[in-house]
């Protein structure tokens, strides 16, 4: 993680040395390159920005369980009403004037599911009702005070549910965020290679041009002095279109890798860029029982399905609970005072306990809740099935991987060798040219065979960097550094900024 932090602060202390402004060209190392898309790559942003909203979802929820004051407030409420009493079967009318407040605090009980709640009211209240002509009227003041207990019975707890699964939710949006930072470290770094390899190609097709130019010039030469025949003068004339030509369309796949490379990283499209890279293949040793153990032990995939299975257990008892048998038990106890006096509200208080058990009792569903609960086992079982499946196509990523480094190495062997021979072929082959013992034709095909060499003697080389990668993320343990891989987790990421 300090290595990267480093590596991050030093692009930002270094960006005017290789980004000095509109139309300047970018140079980038594939360290600057994987440092500046860990701040500015689109995906890894949207993944950072996912969340980063998981986490507010948890700090909300570990807040919801803590004591939540509440006031309410009702200032002024008037009515007049005309209405029939059946008791006295007689009209009469009511007017009233009243004024009320409540402050509650309410506190969730995560153990037991239960809600802890201390109420207070008070009102004042003018009431006046006419009947019969007689008038009757209450001017006072109400104060109810009361303490509660509501507790859920024969169920799950719904509260601590809730909260494990937020949290898993936030754990799996992190894990998501570590899974794109490593895919963006490959995608990143194919990318980069894919543009290296354009520069290199460019490079050698520029050098094919210029040896075209030089055998065009010495066969026109050759001719002007009839030491040779216009029809090499005609080969050399269409090795030299063929050759600019070529560096022309290598030009054009270079743009387009830069365009692609640039989008990776979040670089405005209308930046010139270039990568520099050392290739050189260093023979590393890959141990596969320490890969494997490694990749088993710290693949988040896996991390990923843990999470996956306890959510389908969770999930399991919400199904089982449906409809099933449960219960509630409440219990408050609480005084209540009025006199038309505020200071005289309590003289002569009531008590006002309450005790209530409620049961719900399914009778018959008709068999819904048994095929929900069956339903929900066969997608569990689906699912530990394609759990077994991901393990062993990780095991097998990891051998095939394995397998090719040994057989890459020869490659590189092999293609370095092969460079080095038509490199000597050609500059032997190049005196005949001059000679006039080859023909153009032929002395095209050695610059070809050149040409290719070269070209696979670094994509070997590539090729090997691009698996040594593959095996870091399959495994999560880098073994060119002999070190673990611990992917920045969120929190590191703020410290950082």
């Amino acid at each position: 993680m300090t290595k990267r932090k480093v590596l991050i602060a030093a692009v930002f202390a270094l960006a005017p040395a290789f980004w000095t402004g509109a139309g300047a060209q970018i140079v980038m190392t594939m360290e600057e390159a994987l440092a500046y898309s860990a701040e500015h790559n689109p995906d890894l942003l949207n993944s950072r920005m996912s969340m980063e909203r998981y986490e507010q979802n948890l700090i909300a929820q570990k807040a919801s369980l803590k004591s939540r004051f509440s006031l309410n407030l009702s200032p002024l409420t008037y009515s007049q009403s005309r209405q029939f009493d059946s008791r006295y079967s007689d009209w009469y009318t009511n007017r009233s004037l009243s004024s009320s407040g409540t402050f509650s605090i309410s506190q969730p009980i995560i153990w037991t599911d239960a809600t802890l709640s201390l109420n207070n009211s008070l009102s004042w209240q003018d009431n006046e009702s006419t009947i019969g002509g007689t008038t009757n009227n209450n001017r006072s003041f109400s104060n109810r005070l009361n303490l509660s207990l509501n507790q859920p019975i024969f169920t799950y707890n719904r509260t601590k549910m809730n909260m494990r699964q937020i949290e898993m939710n936030y754990e799996n949006a992190r894990i998501n965020y570590a899974l794109q930072m490593l895919n963006v470290e490959r995608n990143i770094t194919s990318q980069f290679y894919s543009l290296f390899m354009s520069q290199q190609n460019l490079e050698i097709r520029e050098s094919e041009l210029a040896n075209a130019e030089r055998n065009f010039n010495i066969i026109r030469d050759k001719v002007e002095a009839d030491l040779a025949t216009k029809d090499e003068f005609y080969q050399a004339e269409v090795n030299l279109a063929q050759s600019r030509s070529t560096v022309e369309n290598q030009r054009v796949s270079l743009e387009n890798a830069k365009d692609n490379f640039k989008q990776s990283l979040g670089i405005p499209l209308d930046e010139d860029i270039k990568v520099i890279c050392d290739v050189k293949a260093e023979p590393v040793m890959v141990d596969f029982d320490k890969a494997l153990q490694s990749a088993m032990s710290s693949r988040l995939e896996l991390r990923q399905r843990q999470i996956s299975r306890e959510q389908q257990e969770m999930s399991m008892i919400q199904v089982k609970d449906n409809d099933s048998f449960s219960g509630n038990v409440s219990l408050s106890l609480g005084i209540m005072g009025d006199d038309p006096s505020f200071g005289n509200i309590y003289d002569n208080p009531t008590n006002n306990p309450r005790v209530a058990v409620t049961f719900s009792v399914p009778l018959y569903d008709w068999g819904a809740r048994k095929a929900r609960i069956k339903a929900a086992e066969i997608e569990r079982k689906m699912f530990e099935l394609n759990a077994e499946e991901e393990i062993k196509s990780i095991e097998m990523n990891l051998r095939s991987t394995c397998r090719s480094l040994d057989n890459l190495l020869n490659q590189i062997s092999i293609a370095e060798q092969s460079q080095q021979n038509a490199q000597m072929t050609y500059d032997l082959n190049e005196e005949r040219y001059r000679n006039g013992e080859l023909t153009g034709m032929q002395m095209n095909q050695f610059q070809t065979q050149l040409s290719n060499s070269k070209m696979s003697y670094t994509q070997a080389i590539i090729n090997y960097k691009v698996q040594l990668l593959n095996i870091k993320i399959l495994t999560l343990y880098d073994f060119e550094k002999d070190e673990p891989v611990v992917p920045i987790t969120y929190e590191q990421n703020n410290k950082k900024k």
